[in-house]
């Protein structure tokens, strides 16, 4: 009797990933396993999925590299969500015989958190409510306004042109700059949102910076000491983009030595975020666990899309391919 193929979800943190979509088309065809704990060791990695022909991933928390698909011979199918993932070697995967397929990806949920971290930051509500549930002071401090202050945007996408709109529904000046955006683009957005002169003007005119740029060569560190020392000492840093977009040594010394008001950060060069990194503690650091993907409607989008990335590859048909050879269904 041939067994039937495996297939391990891997970072299913909230248990979630099987109730956000009918997984029933893939009954009797596939063995479904969930592993909701992050597996940053290779040798557990390994170890818990090297049975596996298929894989589906979560964004960019493990990466897929030669070496590590020199490790799991059994795999034939990827899925990742979203429709773009660069910590998945597509070359390698491609030499490999590994199908690469994609989910879509709402720009939304990105798009609310960001304003989360922004009213959370400026309104200091983390800590106003831990205070009011300790008991301690009623008030304590006072809350900046959005209201005719200004918002920098680092980058003009899907994601930063609605953070855009919002903003000038807070009635904020919008400043946005990119190494490529254009006045034409900027002026696509309506009125109130600005080509800023270059970055450091971006970064000297801003009440609020946020960062919504693709992580690449060209874009690591694109914030830098320089960049962050041009920023006012009452100005916030938000990132829902990518941690590399930032200098992290840089950013600690800014906000340790205040040179800007704080930060709102929902990425992080290691996920999860080290027990005893500083930017856990940091009392001018509004930290969350890289949410700003999380939400229900992306969740029935990333795991609907991933049964039917599956039952495309086992009909001999892969949908979403992101790179690589089309080959023989798993098992078959």
């Amino acid at each position: 009797m041939t067994s039937l193929p495996r297939c391990a979800v891997l970072d299913d943190h909230q248990g979630a990933a099987l109730a956000s979509a009918d997984w029933g088309p893939l009954d009797g065809r596939v063995e479904v396993r969930v592993l909701r704990e992050h597996l940053a060791d290779r040798d557990a990695l390994v170890a818990a999925v090297g049975d596996c022909e298929v894989l589906v991933v979560m964004r960019e928390r493990t990466p897929l590299d030669a070496a590590l698909l020199d490790r799991l011979p059994r795999l034939r199918l990827v899925v990742t969500s979203g429709m773009r993932n660069a910590s998945i070697d597509l070359a390698a995967c491609r030499e490999r015989g590994i199908t690469v397929c994609g989910t879509s990806s709402g720009s939304e949920p990105p798009t609310e958190l960001t304003w989360a971290l922004i009213l959370g930051l400026v309104r200091h509500v983390t800590t106003e409510a831990a205070a009011l549930r300790a008991g301690g002071p009623w008030q304590s401090t006072v809350g900046g306004d959005l209201a005719g202050r200004t918002l920098g945007l680092l980058g003009l996408g899907k994601i930063g042109g609605r953070v855009a709109a919002v903003g000038r529904a807070f009635g904020m000046d919008v400043l946005a700059w990119s190494p490529h955006l254009t006045e034409e683009r900027v002026a696509a957005h309506g009125d109130g949102v600005r080509l800023a002169r270059g970055k450091a003007d971006l970064f000297e005119r801003s009440d609020v910076v946020s960062l919504h740029l693709v992580l690449s060569d060209r874009t690591r560190g694109i914030v830098g000491e320089p960049e962050l020392r041009a920023m006012r000492p009452g100005a916030y840093l938000v990132n829902t983009a990518r941690a590399g977009l930032v200098d992290g040594t840089a950013l600690l010394r800014a906000l340790r030595e205040r040179w800007i008001a704080g930060a709102g950060l929902d990425v992080y060069e290691t996920e999860p975020l080290p027990a005893g990194d500083p930017l856990r503690t940091l009392p001018n650091v509004l930290a969350l666990p890289h949410l700003g993907y999380v939400s229900e409607a992306n969740y029935a989008r990333y795991f609907g899309q991933a049964v039917e990335d599956i039952e495309a590859y086992l009909a001999g048909a892969p949908v979403r391919v992101l790179e690589g050879p089309s080959v023989r269904a798993p098992g078959v």
